[in-house]
């Protein structure tokens, strides 16, 4: 699948390839479809989560220089394609929330290279992105706010519908809605939210219809 244009401004842009695999954990294992965004310019790129498959992301990339690889959050499915990627990238940096360790190293023996740290801003072209820290679906996810494409990265952290999932080992659904409400809802509320897995939505949609938010069984 080619990479599909999301949203820009100038010369770089956010594009999407929807790679597959599986997700497993606490025993348990899942087929699922993830979101993998690549943004940049015509002479470098960044990744936001090496999900599955380095083919169709390889192909994104092209002749660029990928700078680094930025993670939300280390559950497999999100990385599962980092050691891949990097094979053929190799001065790439691969960049992840501290509190996100105890997850990435059940699945990769090989550490990030560097931390990301919450309100820190990456330049990346004409767009920066700035991290931000919401922990619930895992305790170091995070979203990757674009404020001049009007667009939030959000991981698995929000959904079309609601929170990402919890009743998982390392998930908290009390820490996930107070991270969507106090630093995710203070977005604009035109902002769209491309996520982890599924369609996209937008900040609005999501904080008008919290109200009717349900925990979930076991959660």
């Amino acid at each position: 699948m080619s990479a599909e244009l999301l949203a820009g401004k100038g010369s770089s842009k956010v594009e999407r390839v929807i790679t597959s695999g599986t997700f497993s954990l606490d025993g348990g294992t899942w087929d699922v479809d993830n979101n993998v965004y690549v943004i940049g310019d015509d002479s470098s790129c960044v990744v936001v989560d090496a999900a599955h498959e380095a083919g169709p992301i390889l192909d994104a990339i092209g002749d660029r220089e990928l700078t680094a690889i930025l993670c939300t959050h280390s559950h497999d499915d999100h990385i599962s394609a980092v050691t891949d990627v990097l094979a053929a990238h190799p001065n790439a940096q691969v960049r992840l929330h501290p509190d996100d360790r105890v997850l990435w190293d059940m699945t990769l023996s090989q550490p990030p290279s560097d931390e990301l740290a919450d309100g820190e801003t990456i330049k990346v072209g004409e767009l920066t992105l700035t991290v931000i820290h919401t922990p619930g679906h895992s305790p170091g996810a995070v979203c990757f706010s674009i404020p001049e494409a009007g667009v939030l990265l959000s991981g698995d952290t929000l959904f079309q519908g609601g929170p990402g999932a919890t009743g998982r080992s390392y998930s908290s659904y009390d820490t996930i809605t107070d991270s969507i409400r106090t630093k995710l809802f203070a977005l604009p509320a035109d902002t769209v939210v491309f996520t982890g897995h599924g369609d996209p939505t937008t900040i609005g949609d999501e904080a008008a219809a919290s109200d009717g938010w349900e925990r979930p069984e076991g959660a």
